[in-house]
């Protein structure tokens, strides 16, 4: 069989290649159609020539067609995956550091706080554009398998907006599955489970092994697993709390609720710093910055290595070339997936996105009825779904009135900040965006005379509760397997360095 797969965002050395190699590993796509498109010709160029070997080196003579052009890399896909990040880690600092100066101190910034309302209004801005282009060049019955973040907030705004069929997909519930096998001493395959949420706060409402229940006995079995018990904090006492366990790593997880991050004092009591992930001040920044260093100071490395191997085995989990996989040849996949409510959860908003279990085959993506999630996990959702809708509406029509009204609900900005505060970090933020954020140039000219008046709040020079410094390409060289491992995670969605018309 053949058709025409598109990687938007590709220049990403980790994740664009690790979905390819899945994609590849299926028999009856060795002849497909691959294009990889992105704003950098120099990212671009290494990755293509290195998932171009790994092609080579498998035995199959499928050609990348690699363009700057998203059109042309657009044209008569049947498959689009999307892995940008708009603005590239100069926009994502601004998102960490002027948070700081109002004491909003978030470790990753990208779903959900001040940074992910931000990183949400640059996204959903170029996917309407990505959008078109879908509509215009694309085959008619085109997918597209959304991996940026803000998940939801994106995906909502691509569905209600860009006139495309889209689903958002995330590892989150694979990792939370497997650390609930982990503390129960069982392999993830013989835990049963049912999750239920929103993207990064989706519940474990049902575990069993054998049919027996396990989620009862889930809080003991955390509090007692010698590495989670420490890195988890903030996961288990929700745990403690709401009676469920959620998706998302505790740095993640620490930021969208009110309770663990407000007070400075308070926050290393939440978090590790053994990885970034468990709760660091501005860790996905700082791996994020080490990763793009590291990708270009090592690719030649990179190319010396063994290539990846097109076998069952090396599989990765990423559920877009399983999906793709069911579509194409009616095998069954059972996956977690982030598209419209429409009633899959009962005590959710019909029109948020959930993420909830879905089954795959050739007819299409099937959600299956959820019903109510436990009232405390949903009350927990329905906070963020407010925030996204605003958020989702504010970028859309460029309405800086209702993105005040989402920073003023997130519940993380909420519990640090007051009005007069929101309002002119607001203002800093769009200023500041002013590249990425077409949509806002009135409220951006309105921002910059408020913040040239001289009658500001005061604001301090905060680095946050746990910050690390960015490790230098001499400390990485001294751990290469580790500063490998960073690329790997820190280049899903890639850099975006500017607004495409």
């Amino acid at each position: 069989m053949s058709f025409k797969v598109a990687f938007i965002g590709a220049g990403s050395i980790g994740f664009t290649r690790g979905l390819l190699r899945d994609l590849l590993t299926v028999p009856e796509f060795s002849d497909i159609e691959i294009s990889f498109t992105d704003i950098s010709q120099h990212n671009l160029d290494m990755v293509t020539e290195l998932c171009q070997r790994d092609i080579r080196e498998n035995g199959l003579s499928i050609e990348i067609k690699a363009t700057t052009d998203r059109r042309e890399a657009l044209k008569d896909a049947k498959y689009v995956i999307c892995t940008i990040r708009v603005g590239g880690l100069e926009a994502f600092a601004t998102d960490v550091d002027i948070p700081l100066k109002y004491g909003v101190d978030q470790c990753v910034g990208d779903t959900l706080s001040a940074g992910g309302i931000m990183y949400g209004q640059r996204g959903i801005a170029e996917m309407m554009n990505i959008c078109k282009d879908i509509r215009e060049v694309c085959a008619e019955d085109v997918l597209l398998l959304n991996y940026s973040n803000p998940m939801a907030m994106l995906t909502w705004a691509c569905n209600k907006y860009g006139g495309v069929d889209t689903v958002g997909l995330c590892h989150g519930v694979q990792h939370g599955h497997h650390q609930i096998a982990q503390v129960y001493g069982l392999e993830m395959k013989e835990v049963d489970i049912v999750c239920a949420g929103i993207n990064h706060q989706t519940w474990y409402i049902k575990a069993s092994h054998e049919g027996k229940d396990l989620t009862s006995g889930l809080l003991e079995a955390f509090e007692k697993h010698p590495e989670f018990s420490r890195t988890e904090k903030v996961r288990i006492d929700m745990l403690r709390r709401f009676g469920y366990y959620s998706t998302e790593s505790n740095g993640h997880l620490s930021e969208y609720v009110p309770w663990y991050r407000k007070r400075p004092d308070e926050i290393q009591e939440w978090i590790d710093l053994g990885s970034w992930i468990n709760g660091e001040t501005g860790g996905y920044l700082r791996v994020c910055t080490e990763g793009r260093n590291w990708f270009e100071t090592d690719f030649p490395n990179w190319m010396k290595e063994a290539p990846n191997q097109f076998v069952p085995e090396k599989r990765g989990q990423e559920h877009g070339s399983y999906i793709i996989e069911s579509l194409e040849t009616g095998r069954v996949y059972r996956g977690h997936f982030n598209r419209v409510n429409n009633g899959v959860i009962s005590n959710l908003p019909n029109d948020a996105i959930i993420e909830a279990p879905g089954y795959v085959d050739r007819n299409g993506i099937s959600m299956p009825h959820v019903g109510d999630l436990p009232l405390g996990p949903a009350a927990v959702c329905n906070v963020s779904i407010s925030v996204q809708r605003l958020a989702v509406e504010a970028a859309i029509h460029g309405d800086d009135q209702l993105l005040r009204q989402a920073f003023m609900m997130d519940p993380l900005v909420g519990a640090v900040c007051n009005p007069k505060e929101i309002w002119q970090m607001v203002d800093e933020m769009l200023v500041a965006g002013e590249t990425w954020l077409p949509q806002y140039t009135e409220a951006i000219a309105s921002a910059k005379e408020r913040l040239a008046s001289g009658n500001l709040i005061p604001t301090r020079d905060y680095q946050g509760a746990a910050r690390l410094k960015v490790k230098t390409i001499e400390e990485m060289q001294q751990d290469r397997e580790a500063a490998n491992k960073n690329a790997g995670e820190s280049d899903k969605g890639k850099d975006r360095e500017k607004i495409e018309s």
